[in-house]
């Protein structure tokens, strides 16, 4: 018998359920261990989002608490409330503390931890330690599962020497010159403006540059705008005509070629006909405003627009007097190498009163009303700062290194000059440098204003008009108050109008001569003006006028200004070639930030 063989059959099912069931096996330990790093990813991005967070809240207590102290800085110009909240912080003793929560953010708590007074006593260095962190909680406090970033901030605030002092015309109001032409009015040194600078009647001659600035505290408010390019001379025209008073022009053979060190040491205390880039920034003679900074040419050299220079406060008369009454002279040598008699000793004016000099000052403090009389044999001293309580009334000559500060006015009642002016002329910059810095220097500086010529003979036309609104300008200070326009005839609290001396129109009248020439720095909180150049010949101005308002009146031409470079700044060293103690403004300086 044969046997047959069968084919056996397997259904396609069932081969499909175990390789599924192996698949599935496979995509659900994928799938797990897919959820897994991205549930871990999820989580760490997470962690990054509110590790962010945090040091946006740090940051935030960073910024909160330099606002805070910066603001009362700003505008008390003094450390007095810095001090008191922040001396002796550390690690370990925080001060001015500062917490605040942030909503959908998180929470700070910041603190100063370190402050230190710097030698001279213009400076704070201040660490700001700042902690954020995402309150999950809300319940104000960090918790151990709370993301959190901590910074230390490294910040200088300094009372630094103003840089107004820059220039030999600054108003913070408006900048105006009318009537002139290039003959007449001839300036050799830089101008600037908190508002608009606005040439009018004709086109004058301005040897340096000319600034105006964006100011929407004045009323109107200025959109800061230089309305023309003046005229200028060319460097050797400069150099041949200019006066013994003018600093320098530029000659590459003195002061080195544009770009070199021995350029950088000078470039700002010359003139420069031809306005440039040097050093990637714009040097010599140029126009800035609101819309950049141009060459005379037209040429743009930075399109960022010019910005508000602040000005310094007089308003704290007793901070001078302590400085008049702490100052000691603590420059033991001159540039030269030669000895300063001056060392050591403190501020003091003194006089001649017919037989000998007598000093005005106790301890560098005149209480009342100064007249300060000198002649060309018998001149005004001066040594350091000196502070008279009320009115200041000068006229002659003048001798010694010194500021007058004064607690209402200063009058000028007649020309003042030193008795021994500075030279600006020669060969080598740094033995000029040396000589001048033992000549002398006279700053005036008014917690009032400054007033020139005899008050008895002014007029409601000239120059009580521009004394008074519409001309002066009423603005807003940094805390939204509004500062009314100044008013030369409203009368202050000793029924005394605000233009006249103290000690009256007729002694004013009985001392005062013309003014035609001024040796001084002038600086004042309100406004500087008068009638000047009555006696005919013109005036000359060697030094700076820095005023809230201007209101001088020319009777005769020309008007001559000559800026006094020895006041500004030097590349070397970062002081000025004299110091005499002016008046300084708040700064602040960022010195380094880390993370911790």
């Amino acid at each position: 018998m044969k046997v047959r063989k069968q084919k056996v059959w397997m259904s396609k099912a069932g081969i499909a359920l175990p390789m599924m069931l192996v698949v599935m096996s496979s995509v659900f330990a994928f799938g797990m261990v897919f959820l897994q790093m991205s549930s871990h990813q999820i989580v760490q991005v997470r962690r990054k989002e509110d590790m962010a967070q945090a040091l946006e809240c740090a940051e935030a207590g960073v910024s909160a608490s330099m606002a805070s102290m910066a603001h009362e800085f700003k505008r008390s110009h003094r450390f007095d409330g810095l001090d008191t909240a922040c001396l002796d912080a550390d690690s370990e003793s925080p001060r001015n503390l500062l917490a605040f929560g942030l909503p959908k953010l998180g929470r700070y708590e910041a603190a100063v931890v370190g402050y230190d007074v710097s030698a001279d006593g213009y400076g704070r260095n201040i660490t700001l330690r700042s902690t954020g962190w995402v309150d999950y909680d809300n319940d104000g406090h960090r918790d151990g599962d709370e993301p959190e970033k901590t910074v230390l901030y490294h910040v200088y605030f300094g009372l630094d020497r103003s840089k107004v002092f820059d220039y030999a015309y600054f108003v913070n109001n408006y900048g105006w010159m009318n009537g002139f032409n290039a003959s007449t009015l001839i300036v050799n040194g830089d101008m600037r403006a908190n508002g608009n600078f606005d040439f009018s009647g004709g086109t004058p001659t301005i040897n340096g540059s000319v600034y105006a600035s964006p100011n929407d505290k004045l009323i109107p408010a200025a959109p800061g705008l230089v309305n023309i390019t003046p005229t200028q001379w060319t460097n050797a025209f400069y150099n041949s005509v200019a006066s013994t008073r003018a600093r320098q022009a530029y000659d590459p053979a003195l002061h080195g070629a544009r770009g070199s060190a021995q350029y950088e040491q000078w470039r700002e205390l010359i003139y420069d006909k031809d306005g440039q880039n040097v050093n990637g920034r714009p040097a010599g003679a140029v126009i800035g405003d609101v819309n950049g900074t141009k060459s005379y040419g037209g040429t743009m050299l930075d399109p960022t627009p010019m910005e508000e220079l602040p000005m310094p406060d007089l308003s704290d008369l007793n901070y001078y007097k302590d400085l008049s009454t702490n100052y000691v002279d603590g420059k033991q040598t001159f540039l030269d190498g030669t000895a300063n008699s001056g060392y050591g000793q403190g501020a003091y004016v003194e006089v001649w009163d017919g037989t000998q000099y007598v000093r005005l000052s106790n301890n560098g403090v005149v209480n009342g009303s100064a007249t300060l009389i000198g002649t060309s044999t018998k001149p005004i001293k001066i040594h350091g700062p000196v502070t008279v309580s009320e009115d200041c009334i000068i006229k002659g000559y003048v001798q010694g290194q010194g500021t007058i500060y004064t607690g209402r006015n200063v009058h000028i009642v007649g020309s003042v000059r030193y008795a021994n002016p500075p030279d600006f002329k020669g060969s080598d910059p740094v033995a000029i440098d040396q000589a001048n810095e033992k000549k002398s220097i006279l700053a005036l500086a008014a917690r009032a204003s400054i007033i020139m010529g005899n008050t008895k003979t002014f007029t409601n036309d000239y120059p009580l008009k521009y004394m008074t609104p519409p001309f002066t300008k009423a603005r807003y200070d940094d805390d939204g108050n509004l500062i009314p326009a100044y008013n030369a005839k409203e009368k202050d609290q000793g029924n005394t109008m605000r233009y006249q001396s103290l000690l009256g129109d007729t002694y004013i009248n009985s001392i005062s001569e013309s003014v035609s020439q001024i040796d001084a720095v002038l600086y004042t909180n309100f406004l500087g003006g008068g009638n000047i150049g009555t006696g005919g010949g013109g005036v000359e101005f060697n030094g700076s006028i820095i005023s809230k308002d201007e209101a001088m009146v020319l009777f005769s031409t020309p008007f001559k200004m000559n800026y006094d470079n020895r006041i500004k700044e030097r590349a070397l060293n970062g002081q000025p070639l004299i110091d005499i103690q002016l008046p300084r403004t708040p700064n602040f300086r960022t010195l380094s930030w880390e993370e911790l």
